[in-house]
């Protein structure tokens, strides 16, 4: 009898602890870049939605855009044994064997942002709609330079599926609907501010009628400003960037670009912990989530609809 109880009693213990028995879910968010706007407001996001469902969440990030930097994160996260993951992976080969790592220790996995090539790894994948991102980042570029002239993309590195993606959309819109608009190709700055105001300022010297350029994220928008106003190239050389933190609306309200598109990371953070708890609790997940993007322009950055979906330095 006693045997019985205590075995009763161990399987009742065990049965409190699990999350789906009503413990609380240990969900921690590694982010692509710790302290950028974008994945600030991501986290924002996915803290919000965690007060809310009671999770317990934790916020890492490494200090560069670096798979070499994120995966001993993750490792460490994988050691800790969370009940779910939510990872925005910085490389879309090289993250696949930290992240098989924590699939096999069942931890489950919510991609958010960015992806990995292994269509087996993340219960769900929640990124902005980034190919048509780049389509509207090229209709609106084009029709900022009369629908004629050179244009340069500048990004991050190859191998990234976001700004992989909004390249797509870029150059197939301009080769398909813009026959006198001539793309330079892309240039890759590694994320870094510095790199991206070098790649202008060479295309400039190379090229000196440069026409546009498209910065597909944040950090090479902000390079790529800065060197265009130092240029004496502002309202001359047409920019359209990815993209809308503190740094960009400010560009854009002064006249340093010309359009921004805004992505929505604080809604990719809350809908990546909603499906991380549903997932830990057995509850049906959706494999596939895409968020929309909008077009900031000067005339509608004041408007309260475009306030909510720029990008916070902070909660």
């Amino acid at each position: 009898m006693r045997k019985t109880l205590a075995a009763a009693l161990l399987l009742t213990l065990a049965a409190c602890g699990q999350p789906g028995a009503g413990g609380a879910v240990r969900v921690t968010l590694v982010q692509g870049l710790a302290g950028e706007e974008f994945y600030e407001t991501m986290a924002c996001g996915a803290r919000a939605k965690a007060e809310e469902l009671g999770v317990q969440l934790d916020v890492q990030g490494p200090q560069k855009f670096d798979p070499t930097l994120q995966t001993p994160i993750v490792n460490s996260v994988v050691a800790a044994k969370p009940d779910a993951l939510l990872v925005a992976p910085t490389d879309v080969k090289a993250m696949i064997a930290p992240l098989t790592q924590a699939k096999q220790q069942n931890i489950k996995i919510v991609l958010v942002d960015t992806v990995v090539e292994d269509p087996s790894i993340g219960l769900s994948r929640i990124s902005t709609d980034n190919v048509k991102g780049g389509v509207a980042a090229a209709k609106a570029l084009a029709e900022q330079i009369g629908d004629k002239g050179k244009v340069l993309v500048i990004s991050t590195d190859p191998g990234v599926s976001t700004v992989d993606a909004r390249i797509k959309g870029f150059e197939d819109e301009i080769k398909a609907a813009h026959p006198a608009v001539t793309s330079l190709g892309v240039q890759y700055s590694h994320n870094d501010v510095s790199e991206a105001a070098k790649i202008v300022n060479a295309a400039l010297a190379k090229d000196p009628d440069l026409a546009g350029v498209f910065a597909t994220n944040l950090n090479s928008a902000t390079g790529a400003g800065t060197a265009l106003q130092q240029a004496g190239k502002l309202g001359l050389v047409k920019m359209v960037g990815f993209d809308a933190g503190p740094a960009q609306v400010k560009q854009l309200k002064d006249g340093v670009v010309q359009a921004l598109i805004a992505q929505l990371p604080g809604e990719i953070g809350a809908k990546g912990v909603e499906q991380a708890v549903a997932a830990v609790r057995g509850q049906q997940v959706t494999a596939s989530i895409p968020t929309d993007a909008t077009i900031v322009t000067a005339a509608n950055v004041d408007s309260p609809g475009i306030q909510k979906v720029l990008y916070k330095a902070a909660c």
